[in-house]
């Protein structure tokens, strides 16, 4: 282990060696040596390389993703440290900037034999993963289609028509704007005159209903000065009757900061009067309506500016204080969340930042759900079909149907799937009936990948991975356009436009294809991807 002096970057020992060189503090990666780590939304830089050259500012960003202080080598070494730190990759070496310790150390002989050692040590498993109805049926988002207007009739609408069309009831996420504002957390009245009615009748159809959450609170309601200036004059739980927002560092002041909506003051989860309100707010709602959990978005590490404003906690940091609202998705069956420092393991859903709707995006979905995995971070959802991006699904705008298809394809076999926007209304007929066989592809496997989930928060170890996680050393670290759902599922999905034609690396073994042909690996072969196949294969 080697501890780094207080605020300048340590330059690690990686060499081939167990353990670190105690004299020179610079020595450089091992010749072909490939890493992965830090952040998932890097996927696409991963493995990194003595040629990388890349800043990753833990510190200060998550990348609106997944994120931690960890990076593992196909050699079998290891970096890690407890606290958000700035990770250099340059000239063929790795510096790291941080007032933590930092340890680099040889816990294996490849990937997989390191990612074990390292679970176990930093990050084990709890036993439990999140609900199986997360995985067993595509998830609904209400986003795309209703967007800022959400609404009861159309949300009990949007819901029916998916049965209709075939896809089974699992989670279904009501997005922003069900609620009356920014920190007043009822449902909009004018909007849903009978939210437990609602509630009641998506529960009868089968689905388990999330809502979206933030940790954000407008200045000019109730609850901001509930909060920030206190309603009872004593308290007998010996809570501070004051405060509960990031302040001001020169004057004391609650601070509201920027944020995707406007400004806001932003929940000070050091503190116990946010942590208290945030509480009751959330069980009030499970109480009253009968919610079944949230979509905790926001909190990215960007957002919390220590360096212009204060937490209660002086000791607290950016990661801290994601983690105090994070750790609300461990209290109910039901919860997402996407920025997120740390907490690997945790038997939630995570989510990959929204993407816009275009191929270059599409092709860093595999990429960046390997880095997950390898992070800790088992239970990924690969955002929404087609694309985070409600302005892509408005007439007018540069909607590919294509992409839209082969993006479901990827879902359908990564551990999650979400639909937002609407296949019913996007798409043509003949387009529809092709993601109707999407659907009825990824429930074919939905047990599988239940079983995989639950063995995930068993073992730990990523439920999805790239090819070299499961044939180490055998030159399949680079490949990101194909991976693995277990140990005997590969999947090849089209990542480029108009592809009708795919190379696809098949490891040693024998494969049975989608289409009933046999492969003896490993080899490379030349496939037909017409836009209504997903290449898959599973190994005999």
């Amino acid at each position: 282990m080697f501890f780094g002096a207080k605020g300048r970057f340590v330059f690690v020992a990686l060499t081939l060696v167990t353990g670190l060189s105690r004299g020179d503090e610079t020595i450089g990666m091992a010749p072909g040596e490939q890493w992965w780590g830090a952040a998932n939304y890097f996927g696409t830089n991963m493995p990194f390389t003595a040629g990388a050259d890349l800043l990753i500012d833990l510190r200060k960003e998550n990348y609106n993703n997944q994120c931690a202080a960890f990076l593992i080598s196909d050699r079998g070494r290891v970096l890690w440290c407890d606290d958000p730190c700035a990770i250099r990759m340059a000239k063929g070496t790795i510096s790291v900037s941080t007032e933590s310790p930092v340890a680099v150390e040889q816990l294996g002989t490849n990937l997989p034999t390191a990612y074990r050692a390292a679970c176990a040590r930093w990050f084990p498993p709890t036993g439990r993963s999140p609900d199986p109805k997360f995985i067993a049926a595509p998830q609904l988002n209400t986003w795309i289609e209703l967007t800022y207007h959400q609404n009861e009739h159309d949300v009990l609408a949007y819901a029916r028509s998916m049965l209709d069309h075939g896809v089974p009831p699992g989670v279904l996420m009501i997005d922003d704007t069900w609620q009356a504002g920014y920190g007043d957390w009822r449902f909009e009245p004018s909007r849903f005159p009978n939210p437990k009615g609602m509630m009641a009748e998506l529960h009868e159809m089968g689905y388990r209903v999330m809502l979206w959450m933030c940790p954000y609170v407008g200045a000019d309601l109730p609850a901001f000065r509930r909060i920030a200036w206190g309603v009872n004059p004593d308290d007998a739980r010996g809570y501070p009757t004051r405060g509960g927002f990031l302040t001001d560092a020169a004057t004391g002041a609650t601070r509201p900061l920027e944020w995707w909506n406007g400004y806001s003051a932003f929940l000070d989860f050091s503190h116990p009067n946010a942590r208290t309100w945030f509480q009751e707010t959330l069980d009030g709602l499970v109480r009253d309506y009968g919610v079944d959990g949230f979509k905790l978005d926001g909190a990215d590490l960007s957002a919390y500016d220590l360096a212009s404003c204060r937490a209660f906690d002086p000791k607290a940091t950016n990661g801290s204080l994601n983690n105090g609202y994070c750790a609300f998705a461990l209290r109910y069956p039901f919860c997402e969340v996407r920025n997120l420092w740390r907490m690997q393991q945790m038997p939630v859903v995570v989510r990959l930042h929204d993407k816009p709707h275009e191929w270059a995006s599409l092709e860093r979905i595999v990429a960046d759900m390997i880095a997950a995995g390898l992070l800790g971070q088992p239970f990924v959802c690969p955002d929404m079909v087609g694309g985070g991006e409600w302005k892509t699904f408005i007439p007018g705008s540069p909607f590919d149907p294509e992409l839209f298809i082969r993006s479901a394809q990827v879902h359908a076999l990564c551990p999650m799937m979400q639909i937002s926007a609407s296949p019913w209304r996007v798409l043509s007929l003949e387009h529809q009936e092709i993601f109707s066989r999407i659907i009825a592809l990824r429930q074919k496997f939905a047990r599988k990948f239940v079983a995989l989930s639950q063995r995930a928060g068993e073992d730990g170890e990523p439920i999805l991975r790239n090819l070299e996680y499961n044939f180490p050393g055998q030159g399949y670290a680079r490949i990101r356009d194909e991976f693995m759902m277990g140990g005997d599922l590969l999947v090849a999905p089209v990542l480029v436009k108009g592809q009708l034609k795919r190379r696809v690396v098949l490891p040693p073994g024998t494969w049975l294809s989608d289409i009933g042909e046999t492969f003896v690996g490993p080899c490379d072969i030349w496939i037909a991807t017409p836009l209504d196949r997903l290449p898959h294969f599973t190994l005999q």
